[in-house]
């Protein structure tokens, strides 16, 4: 493509897909340091006696940070038989977070427990009905309400 930077992967490349691939890059979490993705994400964990437990989610869910929520998710997914998780917060929503919510969905099941979210916004509402998952969760207005049902 005339204009382009020399360098340019799109100048060289005669396909679309070439074009694209060249801007993706896999990212690891664990190359990042804690600081550096807690100002993009932040957890805060609530217990509701044994039965019961509230991880509410403040900020970002995407790529560099889905595999963290994942890792939170797998930790209290086991030890209580209901966990919500409060989106409340959540300012975006990308495919990585909605992937760490189907697999912990499928994790609770697996452990005969029960998993509810609070999408709390419509960031995260508008996310899960674009990609036809709104169905497959347990839904609640409120944390409080998760907890009563």
């Amino acid at each position: 493509m005339s204009g382009d930077p020399p360098g340019d992967p799109r100048a060289t490349s005669g396909s679309v897909e070439a074009s694209v691939d060249a801007g993706i890059e896999e990212v690891d979490a664990d190359d990042f340091a804690a600081g550096e993705i807690d100002e993009v994400v932040r957890f805060e964990v609530v217990d509701h006696g044994d039965a019961a437990r509230v991880v509410h989610v403040v900020g970002e869910i995407d790529t560099l940070t889905a595999p963290v929520l994942r890792t939170r998710l797998d930790e209290h997914l086991s030890e209580v038989p209901l966990l919500v998780l409060d989106l409340t917060e959540v300012t975006f929503l990308g495919s990585a977070g909605l992937a760490v919510l189907v697999a912990a969905r499928d994790e609770a099941d697996r452990h005969n427990h029960r998993f509810r979210l609070v999408p709390g916004s419509r960031i995260v509402v508008r996310a899960l009905e674009a990609t036809g998952l709104l169905t497959l969760f347990e839904l609640a207005d409120t944390a409080e309400e998760a907890l009563a049902t």
